[in-house]
């Protein structure tokens, strides 16, 4: 995958090589509609690498006035659960895409596939063989040298016949049997030398539960599948280019309704992330995360719980460019996207994440008074909100230094700083602990200084940001770095020992300003100076729960430096 650098309109995505050979398959009449589809297995949950798959089937079905499926390519009850596939269908949804009619499943094929699979026995291209999966392996050969015949490759149709409808009818233990094409032993292309495209698995599934045990392999499925659904254009990533041979084999070698093409494009790889369902399966089951879902996780669903815009992600993926080209995506890329977005979007709030109390000496309003503060300043037109100044107020614990470095310009013992949308203060005296922690500061304010703005005109080098004690909600605020501390997780280890034991830092006593009750749940919000942030899943009333969705600007390479 390489990024396209150009300055474009991001509303569409770039010509590529497949929307090229589309166009040209339209023009000569090849087809006349166009229609693809996204074939997710229902085994684990969506990551980033699918949302490019999403995004360029869907966006092609609509580009070209065509249709796109969602199909779940359910053809391994021993793997697959109906959470993955509410899951997939939440995710695919929330990135803003719908499918044509009802979401489709091979298992509803089973029976056409299961006829498939005896003509190729009667017409003499396939046979039940009762070699293991490691003798199957054995004689298949090397890249170097050819396959040899299996004992039981030269079975009589009758015999075949019988024994495959024995392997539907429960007969015979997992691994017992198998059925397999017959095509080259001798092919360089290894896909050829006789594939199992049936193999008995004793599994309830999640739709058919008991009907069946034995099930098509993915590669017998998936090109059938295509053609009992018309679909024109069959994408997919580069690890099936040396697929496609063996799934012309199946289109021509059986009566298919229609004539699919397969076409492939480089996956997306990124740095200092994981994109494999297999690799994000072993984090889940060895509890590295909390779930599927865990904000650390590249999975969209764990992406939105830690408040990633759908927008964001589309707009990353339409930034890239669609290619045979393999390379690597800098996560730095896709966090630009999601800066962008919230950048103009998020409404700002003030929140105080290492509280440290402030005690405006000459305070004198007995209650508190309400100050006009801006909720966003890309948009006028969302107004402002008023928020509550009192004689106690919090700041961040960094924004005090008691003997600061000369380029230290907030608070400090004599020195004025501005507070946002408030006034200046003036540090007067500190308190500390027994152990010499500081735990309050005294200040001073200038009345005439509201606003922000001094009347006479002095100069302040300072803002900070701030929350009124007394009408301060409580908050538990989760900050998230990578969850490797390399770019490439793995390349020289078990994966699992690169994960960050930094990932996640939780702290339990921040401060919010009160109008960020009034938000709903699913607005992005920026942390004045702090970051963008969203309310978790988990949040309750009592209990306000934050992800911090990203930095406003990098700092990880820094702190990782």
């Amino acid at each position: 995958m390489t990024i396209n650098t150009a300055d474009t309109n991001h509303e569409t995505m770039t010509t590529d090589f497949i929307r090229e050979k589309i166009r040209d398959d339209i023009n000569t009449g090849k087809y006349e509609v166009v229609a693809t589809r996204f074939p997710p297995e229902p085994n684990g949950y969506l990551h980033l690498g699918h949302a490019l798959s999403i995004c360029l089937n869907f966006s092609i079905a609509e580009e070209f006035g065509g249709t796109c499926n969602l199909r779940f390519d359910d053809t391994n009850p021993a793997k697959e659960e109906i959470e993955f596939i509410e899951a997939i269908k939440e995710d695919v949804k929330w990135l803003g895409f719908t499918w044509e009619g009802s979401p489709k499943f091979a298992s509803d094929y089973f029976d056409q596939l299961y006829l498939w699979a005896e003509h190729l026995i009667t017409a003499g291209k396939a046979y039940v063989d009762d070699l293991t999966a490691e003798e199957i392996r054995e004689y298949r050969g090397t890249l170097t040298e050819p396959g040899k015949p299996s004992p039981f490759r030269d079975r009589d149709v009758d015999e075949n016949l019988d024994l495959f409808r024995r392997m539907k009818d429960g007969e015979f233990a997992e691994g017992q049997r198998v059925l397999r094409a017959k095509i080259d032993l001798t092919s360089g292309n290894i896909n050829l030398r006789d594939p199992v495209i049936y193999r008995i698995i004793h599994a309830s599934h999640p739709r058919t539960a008991n009907k069946w045990c034995i099930y098509p392999t993915y590669d017998f499925a998936h090109g059938q599948s295509d053609a009992i659904e018309t679909i024109s254009h069959s994408l997919c990533t580069l690890e099936f280019a040396d697929h496609r041979p063996l799934y012309n084999w199946f289109i021509d070698a059986l009566p298919v309704p229609a004539h699919p093409n397969q076409y492939e494009f480089a996956k997306l790889q990124m740095t200092y992330t994981v994109l494999s369902k297999r690799r994000l399966t072993r984090l889940v089951a060895e509890n590295h995360v909390e779930g599927w879902n865990d904000p650390r996780m590249a999975t969209l669903s764990g992406l939105r719980r830690r408040g990633v815009p759908a927008a964001a992600l589309r707009d990353f993926v339409q930034r890239l460019s669609v290619s045979k080209n393999e390379g690597e995506v800098e996560i730095a890329l896709l966090e630009h996207c999601i800066r962008e977005n919230l950048n103009i979007k998020s409404e700002r709030r003030m929140a105080v994440l290492n509280p440290l109390k402030i005690v405006i000496e000459n305070y004198s309003n007995p209650g508190s008074e309400w100050l006009e503060a801006t909720n966003n300043p890309n948009f006028p037109e969302k107004g402002s909100r008023l928020v509550p100044f009192s004689k106690e107020i919090w700041i961040e614990r960094d924004d005090f230094m008691e003997d600061p470095p000369k380029k230290f310009f907030r608070l400090a013992p004599g020195r004025e700083v501005r507070l946002r949308y408030a006034f200046f203060i003036t540090c007067t005296d500190i308190i500390k602990d027994t152990s010499g922690k500081i735990v309050e500061v005294r200040c001073t304010y200038d009345p005439e200084t509201r606003g922000g703005n001094s009347p006479d005109g002095r100069k302040v080098k300072g803002t900070i940001h701030w929350v009124s004690s007394e009408h301060a909600q409580d908050a538990e605020i989760r900050l998230f770095n990578p969850l490797y501390v390399c770019p490439h997780p793995g390349s020289e280890n078990d994966f699992i020992d690169d994960i960050n034991p930094n990932s996640i830092e939780i702290l339990n006593d921040c401060k919010l300003e009160p109008s960020i009750s009034e938000l709903n749940n699913d607005v992005a919000i920026q942390f004045e100076r702090m970051g963008y942030f969203f309310k978790d899943e988990t949040s309750q009333p009592d209990k306000l729960i934050f992800n911090r969705t990203i930095s406003l600007r990098d700092t990880w390479q820094k702190i990782k430096g």
